[in-house]
């Protein structure tokens, strides 16, 4: 398969599944589950291509699988995280703004300022999972296999950051505490941080397939920078840092991304 008619394939399935979600989104008024599909859409992605390129090789097996384990477990817990909380503070203040600063409609905004502006990031960051699939491969190499490794390293660290923060917010008993203990006393983000590590191990994996795999990199840079400049640390950080001032002892010790022994007080 070319690679042209592969990525044209696939935008026509991210924009479709946006879109179905985004009328989703105009009945329950409500654009926070976006986030959990962020992950099951990559999940879409890499199972259509797989499917579509019919190569049944090692990597190309390897990369939907791993995206699969990945996407539909964070996918999943983002779902249920939102059902069991609720509208996401966020999204509601975006959707406020736009309509009461900018006049529009919450159609208009939950479309340009959620759906549309994920599906395209989407498809950049799941690059690897996509043209990664296109060489048939008979093995793996030493280079698949430290992807391999980082990745499942990164689906491990996210999977545990996840279920301690979840564990301590769901006791009373630290209703307005920080969390700072288990993976949280090493980063202060060690879900972020697992995240990555999936993606640049998908990234390696695709660049022993050759050329067309190496060129994915765009992929793994943007989610890095999305995690730790944009939509990630900052909008985290940003909201604790307003809320809870015995935060910044927590940042004063604590690394921000790549996990490091605590600084002694």
């Amino acid at each position: 398969m070319e690679i042209a008619q592969l990525l044209a394939m696939n935008a026509g399935i991210i924009t479709a599944f946006f879109l179905g979600c985004w009328m989703i989104n105009l009945v329950i008024k409500d654009p926070s589950f976006i986030d959990s599909l962020w992950a099951l859409g990559m999940v879409v992605v890499a199972i259509a291509t797989y499917y579509f390129t019919g190569a049944r090789g090692p990597h190309a097996t390897l990369l939907t699988v791993l995206c699969a384990v990945w996407g539909l477990r964070l996918g999943l817990y983002l779902l249920w995280r939102w059902r069991r909380n609720g509208p996401d503070r966020r999204y509601v203040t975006m959707m406020g703004k736009a309509q009461s600063e900018r006049g529009w409609g919450f159609a208009k905004a939950s479309l340009i300022l959620v759906f549309a502006l994920q599906a395209p990031l989407q498809f950049i960051v799941c690059l690897p999972i996509q043209l990664g699939q296109l060489a048939h491969t008979t093995q793996l190499g030493q280079l698949a296999t430290a992807g391999l490794s980082l990745a499942l390293i990164g689906i491990v660290f996210e999977t545990v950051g996840d279920w301690q923060l979840a564990r301590f917010k769901g006791n009373p008993a630290n209703e307005g505490k920080i969390m700072d203990t288990g993976l949280w006393r090493y980063t202060r983000h060690p879900n972020y941080f697992g995240d990555a590590c999936v993606w640049w191990g998908l990234y390696l994996i695709a660049a022993e397939t050759g050329p067309v795999g190496m060129a994915t990199l765009p992929g793994p840079i943007l989610i890095t920078l999305l995690l730790t400049k944009f939509s990630g640390v900052p909008t985290t950080e940003g909201r604790m840092r307003r809320k809870r001032p015995e935060y910044m002892d927590y940042v004063a010790r604590t690394s921000g991304f790549i996990p490091m022994p605590p600084k002694r007080p």
